[in-house]
């Protein structure tokens, strides 16, 4: 799994999906790649003396590629690729498996070539439409999406928007959207309470990176209404400085800053009302929010923009808007709204049909029917009803008392191993 995230950093969408894959069959996680000059920019990374590979859990390794300073520049990328695809090669061979697949999220540092039987494209976000906010050129990265996408045997979207853009290239790509860890969330309406915090309730919470993807108009209409707002997460200080230093003057809204995943029910408990407050720009509207279906885990009321995603979610449990006038209304409604039991009981329900592990089952069914018929077309096919290890025999389903079902053992004996990298976006979730 080439993942666009750090395993060691915070913890979103290619963990969670690599975290469930592993309970069925051997993971190899792989950073992004970074370059003894990164810790000059990113004081919270250290680059390894080597590139190693280290376990994790029995199913699960880790390694952290390290290549030459510039990363993605034009000319220093091609070699890059290079070094990324030779040190998982070497990390295989270590492993002592064969790749039945390779995923990829990252174009411009692709490391298709390592072996794999199944050549995998994830395309989490619409890279051209975010690049300039990675201070990257779009049409280049227009460009290497376009040949990664006709490289891969299956192709992933992780949106709607990015779907209909894959489809429109002929690329036949399947829709598996982000998913949620319900257990997360499951214990937040007795986690302790945070001792940083005394607003008065209502409380309208921002749990995320604050950054040029947000619509601070949003905020501020939302304090306007005179509703408390409670920021969670990094504020990134060069997003609208001067507004953003009146609105955290306000006496009603407090800034946390940065907390530990452990941290947030905490902070769940006293929120009433989740906002996803996204500017209405070509990369939001291509992405799929983590945290709208964390807040419906957590049982909270969500208030959202018009996204394509939340479009495609198409729940009554989610309130839309577009305007800051109907954003602060619809969270002042959603605020008044009494939390029942059952109204609870039907946010986390829903969440749970979203859950991370229905997407690793797709995502690996998807992989399978590839690896079982070189030319099948996996988007026109259902994908099983539970995700097996190649070479298995089922057991039967085990319950415990409680009516839970475990998810199927890991297989001692295997074919291949799921393999995840990518570019590090964490700021930009």
């Amino acid at each position: 799994m080439c993942a666009t995230n750090r395993w060691e950093g915070v913890k979103l969408h290619d963990r969670s999906l690599t975290e469930r894959l592993a309970r069925y069959v051997p993971v190899l996680y792989v950073d992004p790649p970074i370059s003894p000059a990164t810790p000059r920019r990113r004081a919270d990374i250290d680059t390894p003396a080597r590139p190693r590979v280290r376990m994790l859990t029995e199913n699960l390794a880790h390694l952290a590629p390290v290549v030459l300073p510039g990363l993605r520049r034009q000319g220093v990328a091609v070699a890059n690729a290079e070094i990324v695809r030779r040190q998982i090669r070497r990390a295989v061979r270590e492993l002592g498996a064969p790749a039945a697949a390779l995923v990829e999220a990252d174009v411009l540092l692709p490391a298709f070539g390592v072996g794999e039987r199944v050549k995998v494209y994830w395309a989490q976000d619409d890279y051209a439409g975010g690049a300039e906010l990675l201070g990257l050129d779009p049409v280049r990265v227009q460009v290497a999406e376009v040949k990664v996408a006709a490289r891969a045997d299956v192709v992933i979207a992780a949106s709607p928007v990015v779907h209909a853009k894959l489809a429109a290239l002929g690329a036949n790509p399947l829709l598996i959207p982000y998913g949620c860890d319900p257990e997360a969330f499951a214990s937040v309406d007795s986690a302790p309470l945070p001792t940083d915090v005394d607003l008065p309730a209502p409380v309208v919470g921002l749990i995320g990176h604050i950054n040029e993807r947000v619509d601070v108009s949003l905020l501020e209409a939302v304090a306007d209404a005179g509703l408390s707002l409670l920021l969670v997460g990094p504020i990134d200080p060069a997003f609208e400085p001067e507004r953003m230093r009146v609105l955290l003057g306000r006496p009603n809204v407090v800034s946390v800053g940065r907390k530990p995943a452990e941290a947030l029910p905490s902070y769940l408990r006293i929120i009433d009302v989740g906002l996803v407050p996204y500017a209405d720009t070509p990369f939001n509207r291509g992405s799929f929010p983590l945290k709208t279906l964390e807040y419906l885990a957590a049982g909270r009321a969500v208030v959202s923009t018009d996204l394509p995603a939340t479009r495609w979610l198409d729940s009554p449990l989610i309130v839309s808007a577009t305007t800051p006038r109907d954003f602060a209304a619809g969270v002042a409604e959603q605020a008044r709204t009494d939390r029942t039991d059952p109204l609870v009981a039907a946010r986390r329900a829903f969440a749970e049909s979203h859950s991370w592990d229905r997407r690793a089952r797709d995502f690996a069914a998807a992989i399978q029917v590839r690896r079982r018929d070189p030319v099948a077309r996996a988007d026109r096919l259902d994908p099983p009803t539970r995700l097996d290890p190649p070479n298995r025999t089922d057991p039967p389903d085990r319950t415990d008392s409680s009516g839970r079902s475990d998810p199927p053992a890991p297989s001692d004996s295997h074919d291949g191993s799921v393999f995840t990298s990518g570019g590090d976006r964490e700021a930009l979730q």
